[in-house]
């Protein structure tokens, strides 16, 4: 898709699309306030929110592809953001860019990247391509590519080389952490405004192919004794890794030998700006995940996240790599990352169209971010994992999303962080979902009719529906869904549900403005929504 396609107009869009679901014109962004407040995490009562210029933020963002940050691909790059109604983008820096020799950096394409984005109205959030991205050393300049005495690779247990670089390296770990602060400390006098609000240390940690490094080092480390503080934190009793971990110790060894070298580039790079820091996760499979060395050994995997939040804790949020449309795994995903000790948030998600509906999923998780990677036109697609093009009938489902809350994403940030807010997505196997808000229930239902009554709902073909329903007072709530019907139904079986008024209207960052009224046939089958992006403020009662 070029550029000039990316910007057609609205009624070219719609005429392709059927009547009642037109294509999200595309539009500005809203300017961001200068901000004075650092970003922050903030966790009270249970819940997290992102907070930017001392109020929470919801990041509607998208993620480029991983060579899209060159300055001279940046053209590629900002029409698709624009036409998607994005608030956030992220984008990587490259170490072999950064500092092409050793304690010289080019700032080159962090400059073009902070330029670009002030003027285009939106917030970024940086990658770091270091030591490791997806498990490899190649974004690593090539002084330090070529150092294999000093920056080795991984062994595996047959004595050979695998694509990994070794956690043992101190030349790695020292050369790393110098780069990762001198970013930090450039953001700090470059960005006083916060474009950036969070940095993701390294991309996608672990090793493929082996499940930890079986070098003569790394043999000798294995064998003592398994730091205090993580025995206490994960409550086990003192030993060897081994004698403390039995058969997951090659594992869970690398694990820590990972987490441990990235808190201490965390740490270093939080002491010059401390920004928010996140890492993402290469996902393994849920219920068959096959030996460690399968997935990426010694990342921060579901099953080393007790490890990775003890041992890393310069990292505020662990975000998970999302590539399953599968309901039932997406959903889980959601579920095991989500913690008290961990915000949740999509940090890259899959770009076909069957994962728009998982936002809604995300958003009832309490994210404080979504963002569906390589969205771009520079011509690279991650098929089969996403799109096999990036074309505006993939886009559009994002589109979608982001048009319905961008101009409320403060409000719902807010809702969501006073635990407020309740959202879903389809679940292809059960066409009706129930959310609880004490004395009301609210009930979401896929493939009925807009109008009529009686029916059972049969879901969308494809399911691609979601709904959001937050609680503004004791009968008063903020709805709004896609390809769903939403109604209500009193929790006291003796009572009947009434209308008293349902308003349309669009918020202006914080305020509802009031467009029209629903009664007749758009109330008396409950509330049904289409593509067509709207939002509700709808106060009941009951008789």
């Amino acid at each position: 898709m070029t550029r000039a396609h990316l910007l057609t107009p609205l009624l070219f869009l719609a005429a392709a699309l059927p009547a009642q679901s037109p294509a999200p014109a595309p539009q500005p962004a809203a300017k961001p306030t200068p901000h004075t407040e650092l970003p922050r995490i903030v966790n009270q009562n249970g819940h997290s929110a992102l907070f930017v210029d001392g109020e929470p933020y919801l990041m509607l963002s998208a993620q480029i592809n991983n060579s899209s940050a060159w300055p001279a691909s940046l053209d590629k790059v900002w029409p698709t953001a624009e036409y998607l109604g994005v608030n956030t983008l992220e984008a990587p820096i490259y170490w072999e860019q950064f500092e092409p020799t050793p304690g010289h950096f080019d700032l080159t394409n962090l400059h073009a990247l902070l330029t670009d984005a002030r003027e285009h109205h939106l917030h970024l959030v940086l990658l770091w391509f270091g030591t490791y991205k997806n498990a490899s050393g190649h974004y690593t300049p090539s002084w330090i590519k070529l150092d294999e005495a000093h920056v080795p690779h991984v062994t595996n247990k047959d004595g050979r080389k695998v694509d990994s670089l070794s956690p043992h390296s101190a030349v790695a770990l020292k050369a790393d952490t110098a780069a990762f602060s001198t970013l930090m400390r450039t953001l700090k006098a470059e960005d006083p405004q916060h474009t950036v609000l969070m940095v993701q240390v390294e991309n996608e940690s672990g090793t493929y192919g082996s499940a930890r490094d079986f070098s003569p080092q790394a043999n000798q480390l294995i064998a003592g004794q398994v730091p205090a503080e993580l025995v206490s934190a994960l409550h086990k009793s003192p030993g060897t890794w081994h004698e403390v971990f039995g058969p997951d110790a090659n594992e869970f060894f690398h694990a820590y030998s990972v987490a441990h070298f990235i808190d201490q580039v965390a740490a270093a790079g939080k002491a010059e700006n401390p920004l928010p820091l996140y890492v993402n996760v290469a996902l393994r499979g849920l219920d068959h995940p096959g030996p460690p060395g399968a997935y990426a050994s010694g990342g921060p995997t579901d099953n080393v996240l007790d490890l990775w939040k003890a041992t890393a804790t310069h990292i505020d949020v662990i975000g998970p790599d999302i590539y399953d449309s599968d309901y039932s795994d997406y959903t889980r995903y959601l579920d095991i990352y989500h913690r008290p000790d961990n915000p949740m948030f999509v940090p890259e998600t899959g770009n076909a169209p069957a994962y728009a509906r998982f936002f809604f999923a995300a958003l009832g998780h309490q994210t404080i971010g979504f963002s569906p990677f390589g969205m771009d036109t520079t011509g690279y697609v991650n098929f089969p994992l996403g799109a096999p093009r990036i074309t505006d009938e993939a886009i559009e489902p994002f589109a979608l999303n982001y048009q319905i809350f961008r101009h409320m994403d403060r409000v719902i940030a807010k809702l969501n962080f006073e635990g407020k807010l309740q959202a879903v997505s389809e679940d292809p196997k059960v066409h009706t979902q129930t959310l609880d808000f004490g004395a009301w229930k609210a009930i979401i239902s896929y493939g009925l009719p807009q109008f009529g009554d009686g029916k059972a709902p049969t879901g969308n073909d494809p399911a691609d529906g979601g709904a959001m329903v937050a609680q503004l007072g004791p009968d008063e709530f903020l709805v709004t869904a896609i390809h769903a019907r939403v109604d209500f139904k009193p929790t006291d079986p003796t009572k009947q549900r009434q209308f008293v008024k349902v308003e349309e209207g669009t918020y202006d960052r914080k305020d509802f403005q009031f467009e029209r009224i629903w009664n007749g046939d758009q109330t008396d089958y409950g509330l049904n929504f289409t593509s067509i992006p709207q939002v509700l403020q709808v106060h009941l009662a009951t008789y």
